[in-house]
């Protein structure tokens, strides 16, 4: 189980960081993120 738990977490943080990486800066302003704290963004939306 917790193999299953760490990928489907590695795969969450991936898909997130792609999603975040293809929006504009703007778009990111908008959303109070800074490009670079996507992967920290990225590294919070697992721990949820």
């Amino acid at each position: 189980m917790n193999v299953a738990r760490s990928f489907n977490n590695w795969r969450k943080f991936r898909q997130t960081v792609a999603e975040l990486g293809r929006m504009s800066s703007r778009e990111l302003q908008d959303l109070g993120i800074d490009r670079a704290d996507i992967r920290s963004v990225a590294r919070a939306s697992i721990a949820r």
